[in-house]
């Protein structure tokens, strides 16, 4: 039943999203296209309900030869590939506000386990294990506001699993707020090659806490 009352809330949200936030949408598109070469838009190929494959939309923050289907966390240098508009639409997560439409269409949710790449494999099998895959991807979603890119796989699997057998209102409203937080700090965000070791070492302590 919940699942069905999930849905009207994001349609509803997802309109009210694109009318109130329109007049910062038109100055992210000026300023992308003066900044750099390029579309305004990034398409990529992610997993969506049911391992379905969609195309996620995104305010591009790359320039045009950065390699594709490749994380940002994974990339060597990935300061020589973002744009100056594109660090502070990543800091801030503006770059994901074009999802509204993803929501609208119904590929995506507000809340949800965030879309992985189609070439994830591991991630979308170790998904398989909590049913993670079974529900709509989210703007954002638990596992985001528990350490996001910090994560390791088996860690952020575990946590979109939680959010699977948890799914609520509360859970939703939970992950809503925590999101606004974890914003304001840029928790979690990392840009360029980060040591396995690290990477697992934090959020296995971020999870346990």
């Amino acid at each position: 039943m919940y699942l069905v009352v999930k849905r009207l809330i994001d349609i509803s949200l997802a309109f009210v999203g694109l009318i109130v936030l329109s007049p910062i949408f038109l100055v992210l598109i000026i300023s992308i296209k003066l900044d750099s070469n390029g579309p305004i838009l990034f398409k990529q190929k992610r997993v969506g309900i049911k391992k379905k494959h969609f195309y996620i939309l995104k305010f591009r923050t790359m320039k045009i030869d950065t390699p594709k289907d490749t994380p940002t966390h994974l990339l060597s240098s990935p300061d020589q590939y973002i744009t100056r508009v594109g660090k502070l639409l990543r800091k801030t997560s503006l770059d994901e506000l074009p999802q509204i439409w993803n929501i609208l269409l119904g590929e995506m949710s507000v809340i949800g386990p965030r879309p992985a790449l189609w070439n994830q494999y591991d991630l979308i099998k170790e998904r398989d294990i909590y049913g993670a895959n079974d529900i709509r991807p989210g703007l954002t979603g638990w596992a985001q506001i528990n350490g996001r890119d910090e994560l390791s796989i088996e860690i952020k699997s575990q946590l979109d699993g939680e959010y699977v057998n948890k799914l609520s209102f509360i859970m939703d409203i939970k992950c809503f707020f925590g999101t606004i937080v974890s914003v304001l700090r840029s928790d979690g965000v990392v840009e360029g090659e980060t040591s396995a070791e690290k990477r697992v070492g934090n959020s296995k302590e971020r999870f346990l806490k």
